[in-house]
């Protein structure tokens, strides 16, 4: 195979970057021995520091940045912190970053965003007006998903965050966010049963919240045909806020 046909192999595989420091010639009959993992970039602790002790964003997004107890922050290029309001009345909560949010190190920029704040735009919310986080602030390498260990070590993160901004209700984006956050009634259902229907999300030392499933951006783009049930659940939406003054 020529070597155009092994980059456009190894693109539809889903890699997208090199993660070692020198590019290794795989092609001989001996491989070159990898070389050791390099040192982490920043000194941070692995145990779990005291969220509850975190009384504003900054200091939640500083213990975050030290925290090293989730391995992606070693192949990430950026912490996507979440970025919006402390009372926003909506919170969209997606699964992790992907390459475009890795690289400038903000949420929802990449196509998934666009589409994203267009569809905010049609029920007359602005991006600026909402929060925008995600269960996982790290890039998984090759935009694979976030595994469940991966995703419980960063969780009390969001949760401590949701508790900060105090949102009204929350948006779950796609079917990983859906599982982190809504417990058992989502472990082992889809996506396409779980959207549209409003239901409870418990927040450790905040009232419960109105949840709404719906589908992540990248989805739609991937499915245009699903955009009409997105528009039904933007409707809903914008009628529960309608509703509460």
């Amino acid at each position: 195979m020529e070597i155009g046909g092994l980059l456009q192999l190894q693109s539809d595989w889903g890699v997208d970057e090199c993660l070692l420091a020198v590019p290794q010639d795989r092609r001989g009959a001996t491989p070159a021995a990898a070389p050791r993992p390099a040192a982490p970039r920043a000194t941070a602790g692995t145990a779990m520091p005291d969220l509850a002790g975190c009384g504003d964003l900054a200091a939640l997004g500083a213990a975050l940045q030290g925290f090293g107890g989730c391995a992606l922050r070693e192949t990430a290029s950026t912490t996507v912190l979440g970025e919006g309001p402390v009372g926003a009345r909506v919170m969209l909560v997606g699964d992790a970053p992907g390459a475009e949010e890795d690289r400038a190190g903000r949420p929802f920029i990449g196509p998934a965003g666009v589409l994203l704040e267009s569809m905010l735009g049609s029920i007359g919310l602005k991006r600026e007006e909402v929060r925008l986080s995600y269960v996982v602030p790290w890039r998984p390498p090759g935009d694979r998903p976030p595994s469940p260990p991966e995703i419980a070590a960063c969780l009390p993160f969001l949760e401590r965050e949701l508790a900060l901004v105090a949102p009204e209700m929350v948006v779950v984006l796609g079917a990983i966010a859906a599982r982190a956050l809504l417990g058992e009634a989502a472990r082992n259902a889809s996506i396409s049963r779980l959207r549209g229907v409003w239901t409870t999300l418990q927040i450790p030392g905040r009232p419960p919240c109105p949840a709404l499933p719906c589908f992540h951006p990248l989805y739609l783009l991937r499915t245009p045909a699903a955009k009409a049930q997105a528009w039904a659940d933007l409707l809903s939406l914008r009628a529960r806020l309608e509703s509460v003054v």
